[in-house]
């Protein structure tokens, strides 16, 4: 199991410098990773500033040496993959290949995308996702890219240089569970991170959905199941051990291979003290 630092994009993460603060505090701490929002708006009835998550990450790659870093998750459909291709391969290599990329559609819809004119149909954006993530990998390879598709097109484009991890950083998707075509789609990748409608953010899962949704996404791999795969699941970890031995060991027994401390979110999930006395308390220790 590793542990993770999860942070939004807005309040005082907006700040590149304080998101590279957190990040060597995580890693001095022992934490294994973080990873940040990728949101424009998230709620445009709330005015506030928000920072880019790829800037973000770049002071944040700056000021560690160990701990993976990426975004949970970026709406592929919203983005253009040949330029999204070129941040996450820019940030693998001043990393110096620590990248995570977490992918998924994004939300929410009318906000992030209906504010700017841009499609909203779920099953439309699924199409982006799925045809942009075939895409990046081919980008990310560094060969000669031609595609011919339903909504992208490149002829003979080839972007260097490739990413640093080969073949390709690792991909997660993230999708509700237990709708099973977002885990059918995490399934073809590399991990799967997944939301539960029975456990808002900051509230760990129920032990019996994970274990489901492990099983589920082992059947859809089929024969790839001799290759590393992550699940990652989250919510708020208690400081004593004993009580986060209860809480996250039968999640691990699961089949749980991450846990990601998230805030609840009208608990100041964008302020920056009550995050870092969680960081400097370290993870749980297992």
């Amino acid at each position: 199991m590793r542990f993770s630092i999860n942070i939004p994009n807005f309040g005082d993460f907006a700040d590149a410098r304080t998101v590279a603060e957190v990040a060597h505090a995580a890693e001095q701490a022992g934490w294994d990773g973080l990873f940040v929002w990728d949101h424009v708006v998230h709620d445009k009835r709330q005015r506030r500033a928000f920072g880019d998550p790829w800037m973000l990450l770049t002071a944040a790659a700056l000021a560690t040496s160990r701990i993976r870093l990426g975004t949970l998750v970026t709406p592929v459909a919203r983005r253009r993959p040949h330029q999204l291709a070129r941040q996450v391969a820019t940030l693998d290599h001043v990393s110096g290949g620590r990248v995570v990329f977490g992918a998924g559609l994004g939300g929410p819809i009318e906000d992030e995308y209906g504010s700017f004119g841009e499609p909203t149909d779920p099953t439309v954006l699924a199409e982006h996702l799925d045809e942009g993530l075939g895409l990046l990998e081919r980008y990310w390879s560094g060969e000669p890219v031609t595609h011919h598709g339903d909504h992208y097109e490149v002829r003979d484009v080839t972007l260097l240089p490739p990413t640093v991890q080969r073949p390709r950083v690792p991909v997660w998707i993230a999708g509700f569970w237990p709708r099973r075509r977002p885990m059918r789609r995490a399934a073809r990748w590399d991990g799967a991170v997944p939301l539960f409608e029975s456990a808002k953010h900051g509230h760990a899962p129920p032990v019996d959905e994970v274990r489901e949704l492990a099983r589920y996404v082992d059947t859809q791999r089929g024969g790839r199941n001799g290759e590393p795969f992550d699940l990652v699941v989250g919510g708020t970890s208690p400081t004593d051990t004993a009580a986060a031995h209860d809480l996250i060991g039968p999640l691990i027994d699961a089949g749980a291979t991450w846990w990601d401390e998230r805030h609840v979110i009208d608990e100041g999930i964008d302020r920056l003290a009550p995050l870092m006395r969680r960081i400097e308390h370290g993870p749980p220790r297992f």
